[in-house]
C-alpha cells in the first residue's frame, strides 16, 4: 500500500514509517517546509506539505491510506495563551487543513487514522474507560473532541477514519518515559502526588503495531484506545520502574511541588487518573506484545 504519513519526524512517526516500510509499504513522509528528518532516515519518501496554504505535493496523490500524527508536544512547556494556542492550531488546523486536501483528490484513500488521546476522558478516579465513556471538561478534553471532529469531517468523503486515543507512550527514545527515568537515575525518585492516579500506558513497540492494525482492519472504525490492557496506579508504576532501573524509590513528588513547577500541567499530565480499557482493540482481536507493565519496562529499558 501507499500511506501518507504527517508527524512523521515525532517518536511515533518514525517508528510507524520504519514498520512500514519493513512491511513492503510504500511511506510517503508529508513535511513541512520546516520539518527534518532523524539522521540516516531511509524509511519511505518525502512529499512537500504546507498545512496554512493546502498545498500537498504530486506524489501524495493515489495513497491507500493516510495516518495523521502532527501536533506539538504538550509536555514541552508550561501552558501559556501562547502554548496553548500552538497546541491546538498544531492539531485542529492542521488536521483540517488535511481532511480539506483528501477532499480535492480525484482518487481518495480508503482510511485515514488519526491521532488523539486518551485525555479526551478528563480525570476519573477509579472509573473504568472505554470508547463509549463521556468526554471530560477540562482543557485536554476539549483539545481533543475538536481534533476527532476535524478528522472524522473525512467520514463525509468516503473515508474510514480511526481516532487513535493514545497513552502513555513508553520509549527509550522519547516520549514521557525518559522523563519519568531522570529522578530514578540520581536516587531520588519517588510516587507522583498521591501515588492512586491511574495510568494507562502502551510501548511503542505496540503502538506500531496498532496503527498498522487499524489501517489493514476494515472494521476499525471510531475512536480506538490506544493502551495497553494492564493499566497500574502511579504508586505501581514507580515501583515497578524503580525495580526495572535497579534504583530506590523513596522521594515523593507532593502535589503542591508539581503544580508549582508545572502550573495546570501538573494536573493534566502528572496527577490526574485514567484507568482505560482497549475494548475495540480487544473486540477485533489484537494481540498485545505488551499487556503487563513488568515484561514492557523490561524489553524497553533493555
Amino acid at each position: 500500500m501507499k500511506i501518507l504519513v504527517t508527524g512523521s519526524t515525532g517518536l511515533v512517526g518514525t517508528a510507524l514509517s520504519a514498520a512500514l516500510a519493513r512491511d513492503g509499504h510504500t511511506v510517503c513522509r508529508l513535511l513541512r517546509p520546516q520539518s527534518k528528518l532523524p539522521a540516516g532516515s531511509k524509511d519511505g519518501f518525502d512529499v512537500a506539505w504546507n498545512p496554512a496554504t493546502g498545498e500537498l505535493g504530486g506524489a501524495g496523490v493515489g495513497a491507500d491510506a493516510v495516518v495523521n500524527l502532527a501536533g506539538a508536544s504538550i509536555a514541552d512547556g508550561r501552558w501559556g495563551d501562547e502554548r496553548k494556542k500552538l497546541l491546538r492550531t498544531s492539531r485542529i488546523e492542521t488536521t483540517r487543513a488535511l481532511v480539506n486536501a483528501l477532499a480535492k483528490m480525484s482518487a481518495r484513500p480508503r482510511v485515514l487514522v488519526s491521532a488523539s488521546a486518551i485525555g479526551i476522558y478528563g480525570s476519573r478516579g477509579d472509573e473504568v474507560l472505554t470508547e463509549e465513556s463521556a468526554p471530560g471538561t477540562d482543557f485536554l478534553s476539549g483539545l481533543a473532541r475538536e481534533w476527532e471532529a476535524e478528522a472524522l469531517k473525512a467520514e463525509a468523503l468516503g473515508i474510514r477514519v480511526v481516532l487513535a486515543r493514545f497513552g502513555i507512550i513508553l520509549s527509550r527514545n522519547g516520549g514521557a518515559l525518559p522523563k519519568m527515568m531522570l529522578p530514578f537515575k540520581f536516587g531520588a525518585g519517588g510516587k507522583l502526588g498521591s501515588g492512586k492516579q491511574w495510568m494507562s500506558w502502551v510501548t511503542l513497540e505496540d503502538v506500531a503495531g496498532i496503527l498498522k492494525f487499524a489501517i489493514e482492519n476494515s472494521a476499525a472504525r471510531g475512536p480506538v484506545n490506544v493502551v495497553a490492557p494492564g493499566a497500574v496506579q502511579n504508586a505501581e508504576f514507580t515501583k515497578v520502574l524503580a525495580k526495572t532501573m535497579r534504583r530506590p524509590a523513596l522521594f515523593p513528588a507532593p502535589a503542591v511541588t508539581l503544580r508549582l513547577a508545572l502550573g495546570e500541567m501538573a494536573d493534566a499530565l502528572l496527577l490526574s487518573s485514567q484507568r482505560v480499557k482497549p475494548e475495540r482493540l480487544q473486540q477485533l482481536g489484537y494481540s498485545f506484545l505488551y499487556s503487563e507493565l513488568p515484561a514492557a519496562l523490561s524489553a524497553v529499558l533493555a
